[in-house]
């Protein structure tokens, strides 16, 4: 594989895959050692509530994802309990990603517009939801 030109390795199947993992573990690191419950840091604030006042339906993911790492599974569930509960999926949808381009295959997931309306429906409420129980 060290002969191969580094456009053919950037077109391998599993180049994206691991370049996002890469990536994630690097952000990962950072949040390890980042609090974001502490205001002042690098990690940008959401944009959504800077504008609106409004939580959307990922606020409090980050925080959740340091909370997860640090072992306080129910701070992570009041961080951000929708994102809690799909993130098993994300993951699993990931590695499978994953295992495929380290398999040489292409893979994408594919969703009915069943289940995007379900995915959108899903976040609206989540939102309206966490916006007025507070």
């Amino acid at each position: 594989m060290a002969d191969l030109p580094a456009a053919t390795l950037l077109r391998h199947p599993a180049a994206a895959p691991l370049a996002v993992l890469a990536a994630g573990a690097a952000g990962a690191l950072h949040l390890y050692r980042t609090d974001p419950h502490q205001p002042g840091g690098l990690l940008p604030p959401c944009p959504f509530h800077l504008l609106t006042g409004l939580l959307c339906p990922a606020c409090g993911g980050t925080r959740m994802v340091y909370d997860l790492m640090h072992g306080h599974l129910g701070q992570a569930w009041l961080d951000n309990r929708l994102l809690l509960l799909a993130a098993p999926f994300a993951l699993a949808l990931a590695g499978r990603w994953a295992v495929e381009g380290l398999r040489g295959r292409r893979w994408r997931p594919a969703l009915g517009r069943r289940a995007q309306a379900a995915i959108l429906l899903t976040a609206v409420a989540w939102t309206i939801t966490r916006n007025l129980v507070g």
